[in-house]
């Protein structure tokens, strides 16, 4: 199975692209989508959408694991990422990608196996599971990984199943 991981956002749009074949996972590739503060931002939403367009062609994920957005105090921030998280939803809808979606409680404890680990512990774990000499940056960059290390945990269960969305 290919897993297309991503952490949403509308500045940094973490990626990873990973094979899951045999509880073991193979790092295809990772990187980030970018977009400049002073940028209008339906321009932004639309270089978020176009890129990993070129992503989901390029690698032919079949699935894409997300994390869901969690209200924080800043409420134009939420609102913000939701536009960008729906671009990308459409993205996968319309390669007809399976679309996962994970809080970071869960992405925690299917990495680290503590669900109130740390981005720090999160980050170090990702590294070790997937053999790399170096946490992935940016930040956004590691939890895409982490997302689609979670979709790989939870692809066999009951969890992924309710989680799980095919169009």
């Amino acid at each position: 199975m290919i897993i297309l991981g991503i952490d949403p956002g509308y500045a940094i749009i973490g990626w990873g692209v990973l094979e899951y074949k045999n509880n073991h996972f193979r790092v295809i590739d990772y990187g980030a989508i970018t977009t400049n503060a002073g940028q209008y931002f339906p321009l932004r939403l639309s270089i978020i959408y176009n890129e990993l367009n070129q992503i989901i062609h390029k690698y032919k994920p079949q699935v894409m694991s997300i994390e869901k957005i969690f209200y924080n105090s800043n409420a134009k921030t939420v609102i913000d990422v939701s536009q960008a998280r729906g671009v990308i939803t459409l993205a996968a809808f319309e390669n007809r990608l399976e679309f996962a979606e994970y809080t970071p409680l869960q992405v925690k404890q299917s990495v680290v196996g503590y669900g109130r680990a740390d981005k720090k512990q999160v980050q170090e774990m990702t590294r070790t599971i997937l053999g790399l000499s170096k946490v992935p940056k940016p930040d956004d960059t590691a939890d895409a990984l982490a997302m689609a290390i979670c979709h790989g945990h939870s692809a066999g269960s009951l969890l992924s199943q309710t989680k799980g969305r095919k169009w």
